[in-house]
């Protein structure tokens, strides 16, 4: 008797991947071992006895269990599944940060404090001392762009 129609290689499979899942989690595995499980059990019974049908039967009942047993898996074991902002510019706008070097007259760039972080910082053309507190309007290339608090 060769491995492919061995009951209990096909049985060790079978448990060696489901407890696979422990380290690889995904809810994948598992179902390729309960398929291996049940391949060993269909060799046990006489009720397949060639390699051919055994992994035949092992691919279609794998396929099977993955297709409609996954989803019901994972609703019921639960998981991570929130939806974040992928922006991240639209995070930082309406942020008060403190401006560390003067900002403007013009065009000209200061520095502010900003995620425990200096950035560069452009204004409304008016000037801007250091030390005072603005809010981030909108972020141009790697600049923040900042309006003074009322």
């Amino acid at each position: 008797m060769d491995f492919s129609n061995d009951v209990f290689a096909w049985g060790s499979v079978g448990i060696v991947l489901m407890l696979a899942e422990l380290v690889i989690p995904g809810g994948i595995v598992v179902f390729l071992g309960t398929s291996a499980l049940a391949v060993a059990l269909t060799l046990q019974f006489g009720i397949i006895t060639s390699w051919m049908h055994a992994f035949t039967l092992w691919f279609i009942l794998s396929m099977v269990l993955l297709i409609v047993f996954r989803n019901v898996g994972q609703k019921m074991v639960g998981g991570d599944s929130r939806i974040e902002n992928t922006d991240e510019n639209l995070d930082v706008f309406g942020y008060e940060v403190d401006v560390i070097e003067t900002i403007g007259p013009g065009n000209k760039k200061g520095r502010i404090l900003f995620q425990g972080s200096n950035w560069s910082a452009l204004g409304d053309g008016s000037e801007i001392q250091s030390g005072e507190k603005v809010k981030i309007v909108c972020r141009e290339n790697i600049s923040y762009v900042v309006e003074k608090l009322n």
